[in-house]
């Protein structure tokens, strides 16, 4: 079979190499997965450079987000069991962890509803307990995990306050539901969110960037309000002044969704039953920007890493349903 396969940590573009690979055998408890459609997710390029908090051996099959269909004909998502990742026409994944696809969903969005959904729904609802008609802040708000942390806001009912850079980022937040959106490159974000808000901050703020935008988050948001940190985007962590939560009445959640694997795999069964359920009402809809041949795959990864796309980007090999 293909696979883009990783000799080297580097830059996606640069060492993420195309090869003829003998098709991955699966262990105990472990399936073969054809794949439909491998979603890129930020992960995948820090994998490549060798900063994830998984360090697979050389080499290795990157692709962290899949539907596919099992031996027997089903339609599934999973995330690959690496060094087998998705960016190849099959891959492996353990049978435990494997959710069936939506039928609302077509493959690629079926494989964009995992991790970033959730990872927000988690995020918003078992973290920071948002509540119908609070406002909510998220930064990055037209990319993967934004776009599924906007969608699910709106789907409970609170006030969705968009963050992004640049206008055709600002038309793709509006198009997904933001009722207020911010241009960090010509607007300032603190005194844009207090004006939208009357001066009393954002309750929930989503934060999947990290540096500056953790700094702004700090200085917006409510009495009593939640600053979620689910990722460093910007490539700078922060270290929050914890006087400052202190004075201010406000709380600073971790999280991390992978941790629920092993922690507590059936509220992943119950989050993937209610995402289930918002997509057949079409309360939720991952945003698919683009999809690409898997000959396609590095070039498309590197655009995710500089951070240029908006919602997803999805890898169909040769001979999947586009």
């Amino acid at each position: 079979m293909q696979a883009w396969q990783v000799h080297q940590n580097g830059e996606p573009g640069a060492v993420m190499r195309l090869d003829d690979v003998d098709r991955p055998v699966p262990g105990d408890g472990q399936l073969l997965l054809k794949v439909r459609a491998a979603n890129i997710n930020f992960p995948d390029a820090l994998l490549c450079r060798g900063q994830y908090q998984v360090t697979p051996p050389l080499p290795f099959t990157p692709g962290v987000e899949i539907c596919g269909e099992t031996e027997d004909g089903r339609r599934v998502i999973a995330n690959p069991a690496l060094p087998y990742g998705g960016f190849a026409e099959y891959a492996i994944a353990d049978a435990a962890a494997v959710l069936p696809a939506p039928d609302a969903l077509d493959d690629a969005e079926a494989a964009a509803l995992h991790i970033g959904y959730q990872t927000g729904w988690f995020g918003l609802h078992r973290r920071a307990h948002l509540q119908e008609g609070e406002t909510l802040l998220v930064h990055a708000a037209a990319g993967g995990v934004g776009s599924a942390a906007v969608q699910l806001g709106k789907a409970a009912g609170a006030k969705v306050i968009g963050v992004v850079g640049g206008a055709a980022k600002a038309e793709v937040a509006r198009e997904l539901g933001c009722d207020v959106v911010i241009d960090r490159r010509t607007e300032n974000v603190i005194g844009a969110v207090k004006e939208a808000t009357g001066g009393r901050g954002a309750d929930v703020i989503y934060d999947p960037v990290g540096g500056d935008a953790y700094t702004q988050s700090a200085k917006c948001v409510a009495f009593e309000g939640r600053i979620i940190v689910v990722g460093f985007a910007s490539g700078v962590i922060p270290t929050p002044a914890l006087n400052h939560a202190l004075v201010k009445n406000y709380a600073v959640l971790g999280l991390h969704w992978g941790l629920y694997n092993t922690k507590d795999p059936q509220a992943i069964l119950r989050c993937h039953e209610e995402l289930t359920q918002l997509a057949a009402k079409g309360a939720i809809k991952p945003l698919i920007s683009e999809r690409v041949p898997l000959s396609e795959a590095a070039a498309a990864v590197q655009r995710v890493a500089d951070g240029v796309t908006t919602g997803r980007v999805a890898v169909i090999p040769e001979g999947a349903d586009v």
